[in-house]
């Protein structure tokens, strides 16, 4: 059974200024976030410049925008676990641990992608 609610165009213009204002906050609230935005635009003429098939790309581009995602996700963590308290659990420690290593590997992801296509091009 369906909910009453938004529905069809209505939804998709409240999904997409809920979607803005995520990254709005983002923007505001998160430095990282932010470096790494300017990274990836800094990032997105290299990639066209470096790839030399259409794969890669797709690889370099979306190496970058995982990136983001995975910093996005990291900082709705943080603010869920921030929401529910100050003091100390081990849970939301280990829920922040979590988030930043998602982080981190998706640093290391974008690394490797990067690093294979520019070996490939000039070795």
């Amino acid at each position: 059974m369906n909910k009453p609610g938004k529905r069809g165009w209505t939804r998709l213009k409240h999904a997409t200024v809920y979607s803005l204002q995520g990254l709005a906050a983002a923007w505001r609230y998160e430095a990282a976030f932010r470096l790494e935005v300017v990274l990836t635009l800094l990032a997105l003429p290299l990639a066209w410049w470096l790839a030399q098939t259409h794969i890669e790309l797709i690889l370099l581009v979306a190496s970058l925008f995982w990136v983001l995602v995975a910093e996005l996700v990291n900082s709705a963590v943080e603010a869920v676990v921030d929401r529910t308290g100050s003091e100390l659990h081990e849970l939301s420690g280990r829920a922040k641990d979590i988030a930043s290593a998602v982080v981190m590997v998706s640093l290391a992801l974008c690394v490797f992608v990067w690093a294979v296509i520019a070996w490939n091009r000039f070795v």
